[in-house]
């Protein structure tokens, strides 16, 4: 008798506050994916926003662990992404996530894009954020 092979639905994944180690998420977001049968342009869009969000994490979050928790949740037509970290939270009403694009390429700081293009990226997206840490939820649709 042949024992089913039972289907993962979520995958997890802690990297350590590097650099560059963003690409480490962004191989096992395109392989979780792949597998969820995701065009190349949605694979692409979900990597650029899992990017974004890293990036953010390491440069805003100040977290005591120098850790980023990943979970990839795979669900029947979409993949949801929650980012967290242990860091010290930030109030959202302080981030300015529409910046004035004109602005932003004339001035010499061109930092500042992240959330916009995460927003713009995905399909959904929730931020919690306090002074333990933050939860980004992204979640991008097949």
């Amino acid at each position: 008798m042949m024992l089913e092979e039972k289907i993962a639905d979520e995958v997890d994944l802690i990297i350590p506050m590097i650099q560059d180690i963003e690409i480490t998420a962004t191989k096992t977001a395109s392989a979780v994916a792949e597998y969820m049968r995701f065009d190349t342009e949605k694979i692409d869009e979900l990597n650029q926003a899992l990017i974004e969000a890293c990036i953010n994490s390491f440069e805003h979050g100040k977290s005591d662990d120098n850790k980023l928790y990943i979970k990839f949740v795979m669900q029947s037509n979409e993949l949801t992404v929650i980012i967290k970290d242990k860091g010290k939270g930030f109030d959202m009403d302080k981030v300015d996530d529409k910046p004035d694009i004109k602005n932003k390429l004339k001035s010499s700081y061109k930092r500042g894009w992240g959330l916009m293009l995460i927003k713009n990226l995905m399909d959904k997206v929730d931020i919690q954020s306090t002074p333990q840490g933050t939860i980004l939820t992204m979640t991008k649709v097949r």
